[in-house]
Formats: structure tokens, C-alpha cells, sequence
């Protein structure tokens, strides 16, 4: 027997209906864009944060580390937080790291016979002038391997080494620059601290006359100025992984030296 429909029913089910169809109405896409680019832009400020987090935590590691193994070379230090060193360090005139690898024996051989004094004028040069030149390498991933053992015969034969608490990498060179300066800068006072890489000859007296006349200035970095465009493009050459820190595509790095050579003051050294 066919029987009418409850109006009341049928007007529940048309209401169930007509909500469900809203429910999977698609967002306003200019709020739901809006909303993820806060997100990432939030989650990359996050990043930046604990970057520079770890990146101070192993500035300060390297430090106390630099600072504990002075006292295997005479020149013992104590660091307590908070506390000056109770032992006042010599003031010297700038401190150059060459940065080196264990494949460049050649090139620290060709250093050693044209622009870096050896033996006992590297030892004068120190004294006299305040200048400090030491070949900065690391350690290979495996410790005591040939590798090692062979820049500690090196270094045996012409002390003029730096060794990082650093494990050696191609992919790690900016790792190591920073290390090297808060490195030096735990070991030696100088006005100013120099990186160089191993196969550039330099002038010691246009090195040392340039420095002396910002000697007085704080906060000096002095080199090769350039900039360029910041390539995030990946598999062109020097594509930057991390390209986002530095804004929009198309930005541009900051103004910076070239890195074959180049010389901050204690100031920046200590910062960095």
C-alpha cells in the first residue's frame, strides 16, 4: 500500500543533505595559501633558530677544547664561565691559518720554500713581530690512520701545524674555517686573525703594512669584496641547498671576501 512521505522527514533528510554538501565545499584558496606560507615561513624561522643554536654550542665546544689542549704546549689556560683566563696571554699582531688537506703536501712544501719563514725564524717572526703562522688541518674519519700519522710525522719534523678538533671533508671546509677562528682565537691574542688557503703565496710585509693601518679600527674585515646571485636551481654549479635563508629567488649574498684570503679582527674572530 503505498503510503505519503512524513513532510517533516523529508525536510531532515534535504537538511542532511545540503550540510554534507557544505562540508566538502573547498576553502577560500587565497586564505588556505596564505595560511601554509605562514606555516613554512614559520617552520624556517624555527630552523634558522636552532642553526645558529648548534652552530654556537660548536663554536663553544671547539673553544674549551682549544683552550684545554694549550696546556700540552706550555701555555696553560683556565676557563671557568664567567671568568677572565688567569694566565694574561702574550698580545700578538695577527695569527694566519693556512687551511691545508692531507693531499697537499706539495703545496705546504712549496710554502715552506718561497713566503713561510721555518725553524727558528718562524719561532723569531713570532717573538719579534707577533705574527703566528700555522698550517690548519683536522683529523681523517679514521683515527690514528695513515693519513694522521703522516701529518703527525710532518708536524714532528717542522712544527708548524694547527690541528682542529674537526673531522676532514670537502663538504665540511666552511665547518672547519669557523672552528679554526674560535680555535685561534681561544689560543692566541692577536689583533688580527687571517685564513688563507694553500696554494696562494702571499707578501708577508703587504699583509702586515695593510693590517697595520687598521690596526686601531674595530671590527675590521678586510679581502676581496664581491657578491653574486644566490642559485637555487639544482644541478647548475654552486647551487645553494639552502637558498630560502636568503629571501625571494633572485636575491643576491650579502657582500662578503673571496675566500682564498682574508682577515677579520679579534672582535669578529671572537664573534664568528
Amino acid at each position: 500500500m503505498w503510503t505519503s512521505s512524513d513532510p517533516v522527514k523529508i525536510n531532515e533528510a534535504s537538511s542532511v543533505q545540503t550540510h554534507g554538501r557544505k562540508e566538502v565545499h573547498p576553502l577560500d584558496t587565497s586564505v588556505e595559501a596564505g595560511d601554509i606560507l605562514s606555516r613554512v615561513s614559520q617552520t624556517h624561522d624555527v630552523i634558522m633558530t636552532l642553526d645558529k643554536t648548534i652552530s654556537s654550542l660548536e663554536v663553544q665546544l671547539a673553544a674549551a677544547r682549544a683552550a684545554k689542549g694549550d696546556s700540552n704546549e706550555g701555555s696553560p689556560m683556565v676557563t671557568k664561565p664567567g671568568i677572565e683566563n688567569l694566565k694574561e696571554r702574550p698580545k700578538l699582531f695577527f695569527v694566519m691559518g693556512i687551511i691545508t688537506a692531507f693531499s697537499s703536501r706539495k703545496r705546504r712544501d712549496s710554502i715552506r720554500e718561497t713566503w713561510m719563514p721555518q725553524g727558528e725564524e718562524l719561532k723569531r717572526l713570532e717573538k719579534e713581530k707577533g705574527i703566528i703562522m700555522r698550517f690548519v688541518i683536522g683529523h681523517s674519519a679514521t683515527p690514528g690512520g695513515i693519513l694522521d700519522r703522516g701529518i703527525k710525522a710532518e708536524e714532528e719534523q717542522y712544527k708548524d701545524f694547527l690541528r682542529l678538533n674537526h673531522i676532514e671533508g670537502y663538504h665540511e671546509l666552511s665547518s672547519k674555517t669557523q672552528i679554526y677562528f674560535s680555535t685561534a682565537v681561544a689560543k692566541w691574542d692577536a689583533d688580527f686573525y687571517i685564513k688563507v688557503d694553500d696554494d696562494v703565496h702571499v707578501n708577508l710585509g703587504m699583509v702586515g703594512s695593510t693590517l697595520a693601518r687598521h690596526r686601531s679600527k674595530p671590527r675590521v674585515y678586510i679581502g676581496c669584496m664581491k657578491s653574486g646571485p644566490v642559485l637555487a636551481q639544482k644541478g647548475v654549479k654552486y647551487h645553494e641547498p639552502e637558498y630560502w635563508k636568503f629571501g625571494e629567488e633572485g636575491n643576491k649574498y650579502f657582500r662578503h671576501a673571496t675566500g682564498q684570503i682574508y682577515a677579520v679582527s679579534k672582535d669578529l674572530a671572537t664573534y664568528i
